[in-house]
């Protein structure tokens, strides 16, 4: 077996509503085997993993993935169960996983779902995915290892081979590891928890533990314990301890007297005017390095002088009392903990040594700060503290004897801590909320020395008088003290930051509609932001042909996938996203949010086929779904009612459109659907003697003339006003006032605000009408509109169709084609997209010709040969159709032409009589042409 590719679908997907990984999977040797073709398999499998026992798989219950095993299942599914328990061995709780044919004979995609903030940069799913495989293999070779294993952190406890060197346990170890590393610390995981409970949307940025919350103009960045609130000044200012002492001196706080030093000499000479004990502490040191209490003589601060880097140091008095820090968040103070230093306590039996290792078993001990706990290290710094306790790391300490480690308490040289949030005296309180304001912090943690928090502050007096106070302001400070503490309560303040970051129970979000379907999406994007930001919005839009904000582009390329969705989603200045969500985006990357206000589907046709594993129209119904899915409750879901797949979604469990309002837009105001709605007083948009009406029950209220709608010609485009229904849809679903709807789209100009989609021009006395129709059904409409302003016999084209869709697609465009024309010039992309030199052109030639015997039909090299034979075909009076690859070279070549914007040769006002639209507009299927 061996895995082929491996990409990361960062949002909800069809597969599960997190983050996932999808692995193409080839078994190669063990291709159209089952776990029953392998004497004893499952028996050596569950012996190496007991706990896939446990596995629920397809029955729903314990025991279900078993029941498989013995029954007979093939490899790529064993693989995925395989590899969601080794991901639950090293602490990576996922559980979701599927095993899916590709296709091809003994080739499957393996979906394994991912921790919902793993970085998509991370080699942790693909490493586990290796050694899943090496383990079946080693199993399917015979190999297992009796007595089994039990899920604990690191691994299985045993001697596993893993098929690429070391056993099975250390891979895991060295794995776990590697996650533990790249996972959010307990702080910044606090504030992602607490905002994902609120509803927060939150993405975090590779494995850093930098944190966007919200989206637009309400979102907020977080850096650990530190917001984008967070004063610059205030960070440089606490992190400078000697300007620290200067600004709470000035201000009466009672702070440890001592000063600052740059040599040896300076730093003896504060011992000799401070009296001893002192403290030695970097002047920018951070997390208790290089600080060192209880030196009493010049030759133990020169020592401790000699250890700093940077040889600028803070001399302070040693204040006697408790170490303790308190949390003030927004100008209150939110926890307190007691701290302190790493120790160990004698048995009478063990080395200092062994006291350490035994310390560390503590599941809740990590290295750095990525558990609640921090390892405790023996290095030169415990060994002098040991020393002056008259220890080495060999010594025995008698029973009960407690040996210090370190002289700092900091949690991040392996202190502990405890709750003392309740007996917080309101002196105390006072003096802190009074340290974060002078130092200009949002979120401060302050160090005190006192001999109870609980009681009142001794009264303040000269500086060198000082004997409780505060040693020390720290920006960005660790939370996992308040959050875990050894003793006491636990604190959720991660929930206090987020709260202070979003009041009022704001959820950070912003008004968002994402749209779908086959055709239209893009027009009905660029109408729908024009209606909003009439408004006053300033929407930001992810599109096929880029990425705007408030009316400008920002990046120019196909804008339809989760990273363009996230550009949108991230910029400041956006306070309503419109996102296009096309199906390669979503079905190779997932969405690019979690939670939309509004949901679009245009409708659903035959395009894409064969790609992505999607071979039928329900399969991209599937996909198309997502959208549906990921509208909230409460949310609207606009569907098109002339769209027999469109309306199937409204029915399918996972949309739970009961949930929502769900909003039908449509051409056929007598569709059984819309009527059968509407009796029930809810709201659709439809096509009504000539208008664009908006009805509720039995109310109509008149929108727009179907005469005057953008870019419909009239009304003859009528795909256009389905696209302008759905755009009203979604303005209206947002707010935008119905009064203000038609001179809103009296200002819209499709051909700048979506130039190459049903642009009219004129060359010479030769109309030129450029589009981008692509299937059978966008190409049927585009060719309706033109015969009914035309005429079927005036039009000419200058077509291509793109390679990769199937030969099957090919075809239905060709017969289409076929049936509305009579003279056509065939070009080929540049861009073949894995075909031989005219085998696209051939193919939709020879269909045509089988169809339509009178066809005249050109060969073309290239869009500019192709369109300049085109207009030699045509007679004055006529229009020439031009199908093209990409809009910028077609535009210009057209412009060089002399190409000036045309007008149609309307024929009288088009009207249309109940019933008659039906059989015009469905874009579902494919109207036949005749000319």
């Amino acid at each position: 077996m061996k895995i082929e590719f491996l990409r990361r679908l960062r949002g909800p997907n069809v597969y599960v509503s997190r983050p996932a990984v999808v692995a193409r999977l080839r078994l190669e040797e063990l291709a159209g085997l089952e776990t029953t073709d392998v004497t004893g398999f499952t028996e050596r499998l569950l012996r190496s993993l007991p706990e896939l026992a446990e596995h629920h798989c397809a029955a729903g219950s314990p025991g279900g993935f078993v029941s498989r095993l013995r029954n007979g299942t093939y490899f790529g599914h064993v693989t995925e169960h395989v590899c969601l328990e080794l991901s639950q061995l090293i602490g990576r709780d996922v559980s979701f996983g599927r095993t899916v044919s590709t296709g091809e004979p003994g080739v499957y995609d393996v979906i394994v779902e991912c921790p919902v903030d793993e970085s998509p940069a991370s080699r942790v799913p693909g490493e586990l995915l290796e050694a899943a495989i090496d383990l079946v293999l080693a199993v399917h070779g015979g190999q297992a290892v009796p007595g089994g294993a039990s899920r604990v952190r690191l691994g299985l406890g045993r001697g596993t081979p893993s098929g690429a060197g070391g056993t099975l346990e250390q891979r895991l170890a060295e794995l776990a590891a590697l996650a533990e590393r790249e996972a959010a610390g307990p702080s910044t995981r606090a504030i992602i928890t607490a905002a994902r409970r609120r509803g927060i949307p939150v993405e975090r940025f590779d494995d850093l533990s930098l944190i966007r919350l919200g989206w637009g103009n309400r979102r907020r960045f977080a850096w650990a314990a530190m917001t984008d609130a967070t004063s610059g000044i205030g960070i440089d200012v606490a992190g400078d301890k000697h300007m620290t002492r200067r600004l709470l001196i000035e201000a009466g706080i009672p702070v440890a007297p001592g000063g600052e030093a740059r040599t040896p000499a300076e730093a003896v000479a504060l011992l000799g005017e401070l009296g001893a004990p002192v403290v030695l502490k970097p002047r920018r040191g951070r997390q208790g390095e290089g600080v060192t209490l209880n030196l009493n003589a010049p030759d133990e601060v020169e020592r401790a002088f000699a250890a700093v880097k940077d040889r600028d140091v803070v001399v302070e008095r040693q204040l006697g009392g408790r170490d303790y820090r308190v949390l003030v968040v927004g100008g209150e103070v939110v926890a307190a903990a007691e701290r302190v230093a790493a120790h160990v306590v004698g048995d009478g039996r063990a080395t200092v040594t062994e006291l350490v290792t035994v310390a560390n078993t503590d599941p809740r001990r990590g290295v750095g700060h990525s558990r609640e706990l921090t390892r405790i290290e023996l290095d030169e710094t415990t060994e002098r503290l040991l020393w002056r306790q008259g220890h080495t790391p060999g010594s025995v300490p008698a029973e009960g004897v407690t040996v210090w480690l370190r002289d700092t308490a900091n949690l991040s040289t392996g202190g502990t801590s405890s709750d003392v949030t309740d007996q917080v005296h309101p002196d105390v309180t006072r003096l802190c909320q009074r340290v974060a304001g002078l130092i200009g912090l949002d979120i401060a943690g302050i160090d005190l020395r006192l001999p109870d928090i609980g009681a009142p502050l001794p009264p303040v007096g000269e500086p060198d008088e000082v004997t409780a106070g505060v040693i020390e302001v720290n920006a960005a400070p660790g939370l996992r003290m308040h959050l875990s503490p050894v003793r006491g309560r636990a604190r959720d303040v991660g929930d206090v930051i987020v709260r202070s970051m979003f009041p009022s129970g704001s959820d950070g979000r912003i008004p968002t509609v994402a749209i779908t379907g086959t055709n239209g999406k893009t027009s009905v994007v660029k109408l729908t932001a024009h209606l909003l930001s009439g408004s006053g919005m300033r929407v930001g839009t992810a599109a096929t042909d880029g990425v705007a904000i408030d009316g400008r582009t920002v990046l120019v390329a196909d804008a339809t996938g989760p990273r363009s969705a996230q550009m949108v989603l991230g910029d400041p200045q956006v306070e309503a996203a419109v996102l296009e969500t096309a199906r390669g985006g979503l079905m190779r990357r997932g969405l690019g949010y979690d939670w939309s206000d509004v949901g679009v589907i245009t409708n659903i046709t035959a395009d894409h086929l064969g790609q992505d594993g999607l071979d039928s129209i329900e399969d991209l119904a599937h996909v198309k779904a997502v959208v549906a899915e990921r509208v909230r409750d409460g949310g609207t879901l606009i569907l098109n009612a002339d769209d027999p797949w469109v309306r199937s979604l409204a029915t399918r469990p996972r949309v739970r459109a009961d949930r929502k309002r769900l909003v039908w837009f449509g051409l056929d105001a007598e569709n059984p659907v819309v009527t059968e709605h509407l009796a029930r007083g809810s709201t659709a948009y439809v096509l009504h003697d000539g208008w664009l009406v908006q009805a509720t029950g039995a109310r109509r209220t008149p929108l727009l003339r179907l005469a005057d709608v953008p870019g419909a010609f009239g009304g003859a485009a009528l795909h256009v006003a389905a696209n302008t229904l759905a755009a009203i849809a979604a303005a209206r679903a947002l707010g935008a006032r119905p009064e203000m709807l038609a001179d809103r789209l009296a200002e819209f100009d499709p051909s700048l605000a979506n130039p190459g989609r049903g642009t009219l021009l004129r060359v010479g006395d030769v109309s030129v009408f450029v589009d981008y129709a692509h299937n059978p059904a966008a190409l049927a409409a585009t060719l309706r509109t033109l015969h009914l302003l035309w005429g079927a016999r005036r039009c000419v084209a200058a077509v291509t169709l793109p390679g990769d869709r199937r030969d099957d697609l090919l075809a239905a465009s060709a017969q289409v084609l076929a049936d509305g024309l009579t003279r056509v010039v065939l070009y080929e992309d540049s861009d073949l997209r894995g075909r031989d030199p005219g085998e696209v052109a051939g193919l939709v030639e020879r269909e045509m010709r089988a169809r339509r015997s009178d066809l005249r039909a050109v060969r073309a090299d290239g869009c500019q040969d192709a369109i300049t034979k085109a207009l030699a075909l045509a007679s004055p009076g006529e229009v020439v159709l031009v199908i093209y690859e990409k809009w910028a070279p077609t535009r210009e070549f057209l412009a060089g032409l002399g190409a000036v914007a045309g007008l149609p040769l309307m024929k009288p006002a088009l009207s249309f009589k109940p019933g008659v639209a039906r059989g015009l507009t469905s874009l579902s299927g494919v109207t036949a042409f005749r000319g």
